[in-house]
């Protein structure tokens, strides 16, 4: 058995008005995580969330908060998300490159788990020194579209990545997001991903436990055949 399957729908695709009552729904859908997107609108076009509204939701639910980290300063956000209850500090490796061993450390000493995040057009042996540091990020999110919008059509080629990541890390835990639902999960959990980020896929399904369902049952299948 492989590194266990955690599905995350991405809070970006539901009703921000009834953030709470959301949350709650997909948790009870069987979600593991709940994947939170903070764009700062410079690293990314979008601006979204910050520290406020982690910190409102934090106070409705225990769940794992998984913040994805769009921003030009992750370093800035360490002090307000740990505070505000945050699960998962995953930060970007194309703005971490100078600070990225500092940045790993102030997560963790505020209570986060660490994670590295890399764009589609990101060589993914940039991610490998923070992986094989003896202080090391916890978690590699393999962007499976351009970051910054939700809807977007799933990139096969990114698959690669995955499947050298898995290859070089059996124990890690590998991320994928954008674009993944029942048509794309299995090319994702057979090249090795086991946690899954999924929106428009999950929201938007009439059914959305059964979409959890489907999309944790491929990454079980996955490990069971490797």
């Amino acid at each position: 058995m492989g590194v266990a399957a955690k599905i995350a729908p991405s809070m970006l695709s539901s009703d921000f008005a009834n953030l709470a009552s959301e949350a709650h729904r997909m948790l009870q859908f069987g979600a593991d995580w709940l994947h939170m997107d903070i764009m700062d609108g410079h690293f990314v076009p979008n601006l979204t969330i910050g520290a406020p509204v982690i910190e409102s939701l934090r106070k409705h639910t225990k769940a794992y908060l998984d913040c994805h980290l769009m921003v030009t300063n992750p370093l800035d956000y360490v002090e307000p998300l740990g505070k505000a209850g945050a699960s998962g500090f995953t930060f970007h490796v194309e703005v971490s490159k100078e600070n990225w061993q500092e940045l790993i450390q102030r997560i963790k000493s505020k209570g986060m788990r660490p994670g590295v995040a890399l764009k589609p057009g990101t060589p993914i042996e940039e991610v490998f020194p923070l992986v094989e540091s003896e202080n090391p990020v916890e978690m590699v999110l393999v962007m499976t579209v351009e970051p910054g919008f939700g809807g977007q059509k799933f990139m096969l080629d990114t698959m690669d990545k995955v499947r050298t990541l898995r290859k070089k890390f059996p124990a890690l835990d590998i991320e994928v997001d954008g674009g993944l639902g029942p048509s794309t999960i299995e090319v994702a959990a057979s090249a090795g991903a086991n946690c899954i980020v999924a929106g428009s896929s999950v929201f938007g399904a009439a059914e959305p436990a059964q979409v959890i369902s489907i999309l944790r049952n491929s990454v079980e299948e996955a490990q069971r055949i490797s």
